[in-house]
């Protein structure tokens, strides 16, 4: 009877323990994935600072290369596209492609000598600059959330209770193809 008693204890301690466990790891979800949300709005609340930014910039640029330069054009296009409603992914994609024409207008301010001289367009690539920094760091800090939410997800035993909640692993931020080659310097050097 003594070992009935005993059992029976020791029943309801690894219930009791399970249940514990669950409630936890259930928790442990909602914070994980919570957290790539936060990453995703820091993303996002970047992209519209440095997008509000961006017709300043093109404005003092305009003047000095005129209406006809295609990068400047693309930007703005860029720039619409964010303020529409649409999803956080694509706002990314944008913001990625934005990113690596900026990149691109900073080497062709090199054949205008007046505008590299202008301060309100020094001021406007510094601030612009700060923001690329920025994004990089958060896209870094989603990528780490991400990671870690993906991990908890797929990893035994909580995926069982991932499963049961309806988790699902999030998406990194992938670099494009385009942007993983090669820089080649030399042309960089006879575009001057």
């Amino acid at each position: 009877m003594e070992n009935q008693g005993m059992l029976l204890y020791i029943g309801i301690a690894l219930i009791v323990l399970l249940v514990c466990w669950y409630i936890w790891a259930a928790n442990n979800l909602i914070a994980k994935r919570n957290r790539v949300k936060q990453c995703l709005s820091g993303i996002c609340v970047v992209l519209k600072q440095r997008n509000d930014l961006i017709p300043n910039l093109v404005a003092a640029v305009k003047s000095y290369m005129g209406h006809e330069n295609e990068i400047l054009t693309r930007i703005t296009e860029l720039r619409s596209h964010t303020f529409q409603p649409s999803q956080e992914t694509e706002q990314i994609k944008n913001g990625n492609e934005l990113s690596g024409l900026l990149s691109r207008l900073q080497l062709s301010v090199e054949d205008y000598p007046e505008l590299k001289a202008n301060q309100q367009f020094h001021r406007l690539m510094s601030n612009i600059e700060d923001m690329e920094l920025q994004l990089q760091a958060i896209r870094r800090t989603y990528n780490a959330a991400v990671t870690d939410y993906n991990n908890f997800i797929e990893m035994f035993p909580s995926s069982i209770v991932a499963r049961q909640q309806n988790h699902h692993t999030e998406v990194l931020i992938d670099i494009p193809e385009h942007e993983k080659q090669n820089v080649d310097v030399s042309k960089l050097f006879k575009q001057q």
